[in-house]
């Protein structure tokens, strides 16, 4: 029996051609709230509790065709060992992504059976 708790999804990635067509689309056409963005080729929205995050696909695919979900844990380091020692393939180890005025964003990236990309995500107060 699987001993690790179900991680809350916090952020879906979405591989777009025009990042600011793609964004006035999902804030005029489907109300999204938008959030902020970095820079021309990152736009980032609100859905619930959930980001959903526009990029160009720069070698993550390509446009329409891919998305990666990034689940929120807590202890990434710790949550990261376990699922790569129950068979996750690993990607990348926790690091650092992104110093936030109230936190840091910590990301690890790992591959499920078919090779798609899971993003586990921290987020450190």
């Amino acid at each position: 029996m699987n001993s690790l708790v179900v991680p809350e999804l916090g952020q879906v990635a979405l591989a777009v051609r025009d990042v600011a067509l793609a964004k006035r689309f999902y804030v005029e056409v489907l109300g999204l709230r938008p959030l902020f963005d970095a820079g021309p080729k990152l736009s980032f929205l609100g859905v619930g509790t959930v980001r959903l995050m526009l990029t160009m696909p720069e070698g993550a695919g390509e446009a329409g065709r891919n998305s990666v979900l990034y689940y929120r844990v807590a202890g990434l380091a710790e949550y990261y060992r376990r699922v790569v020692a129950a068979g996750a393939v690993p990607e990348r180890e926790p690091q650092l992504a992104a110093r936030m005025p109230d936190h840091e964003l910590w990301l690890a990236f790992v591959r499920d059976p078919e090779g798609n990309l899971v993003g586990l995500m921290e987020e450190r107060r």
